[in-house]
């Protein structure tokens, strides 16, 4: 089953909210939240987890008091400063970087190297779908290791219950996660914004997305902003062989049906809401004629 990324190269540019949209113009899909050092797909949706799994990567110091003779060789060694002074001395989990110089330093050998729990992710059901989605702990490191087990679970989710499609919220940015929810989809649509910031950004992910030779279409959201840096977001486009299928005004609409818990296509039956309905049909008719071409 086809499978689309909704990416944007830098935060705020409403890439969640046009996602929840497109969920629930879809059908027969299921929903993937990939940003999880910051997801906020759940706020719009409210699933209700029917499975939950921990994630575990890594592996952090703990000592074991019992063994300690308190002379302070892990406080001196460790140059994060993650081992607190106290009697008998503790690891504080949000500095350790995992590195184990203090266990294998040890002359009591009192530390030991457990894995680390980072958090969780979840299987729910939804008004719009089934969902797969996660969410770690503070401080948590996100490698892209996550993400890909998100879509793992996504893809088997979707064959079990033979579904036609996966729609994923991307994270933002160009660094390791975006490059795992990237690798081997079908289509990347990438929202941006009139903005210098959104321009730039527009540029390091188009990049990323030709580097693995994925095609990507571009939605301009408040595209009534700045008509000039409009202006020269479409010949960047064009420039980059990018289609633009949708350039969306501003539109208090879009607020207010997140202050409702809902998407802005359940919100308002308005120009806005026809405007990614003419979105969406641009994304089928792509998936459709590239599965003729197949």
């Amino acid at each position: 089953m086809p499978e689309i990324v909704i990416l944007s190269g830098k935060g705020g540019t409403g890439k969640t909210s046009l996602t929840a949209a497109f969920a629930h113009l879809a059908q027969n899909h299921v929903i993937c939240d990939l940003d999880v050092d910051a997801p906020d797909l759940h706020l719009l949706l409210h699933p209700r987890p029917r499975h939950t799994e921990a994630f575990i990567s890594g592996h952090e110091a703990r000592i074991r008091a019992a063994a300690c003779n308190r002379c302070g060789q892990c406080i001196d060694l460790c140059r994060f400063g993650a081992i607190m002074e106290t009697d008998p001395p503790v690891v504080d989990p949000l500095k350790c970087e995992g590195c184990k110089l203090c266990v294998s330093r040890c002359p009591q050998t009192a530390i030991d190297f457990l894995p680390r729990h980072c958090g969780d992710w979840y299987v729910s059901d939804t008004r719009l779908g089934p969902m797969v989605h996660a969410q770690l702990f503070p401080a948590e490191e996100n490698s892209g290791r996550l993400v890909a087990r998100l879509r793992q679970e996504a893809r088997e989710l979707a064959r079990q219950t033979r579904r036609d499609l996966i729609l994923a919220d991307g994270p933002p940015g160009i660094a390791c996660p975006v490059i795992s929810s990237l690798s081997g989809v079908d289509l990347a649509v990438v929202v941006t914004e009139p903005t210098p910031s959104g321009r730039h950004d527009l540029e390091r992910i188009a990049n990323l997305t030709a580097h693995f030779k994925i095609t990507t279409l571009v939605i301009i959201n408040k595209c009534d902003l700045n008509p000039a840096q409009m202006a020269a977001i479409e010949t960047d486009c064009r420039r980059h062989g990018l289609t633009v299928i949708a350039a969306l005004p501003h539109d208090p609409a879009v607020t207010a049906a997140m202050l409702a818990g809902q998407t802005v296509t359940e919100y308002a039956a308005n120009g806005f809401s026809l405007h990614l309905q003419n979105a969406w049909a641009a994304i089928q008719d792509y998936l459709s004629h590239n599965r003729r071409k197949e």
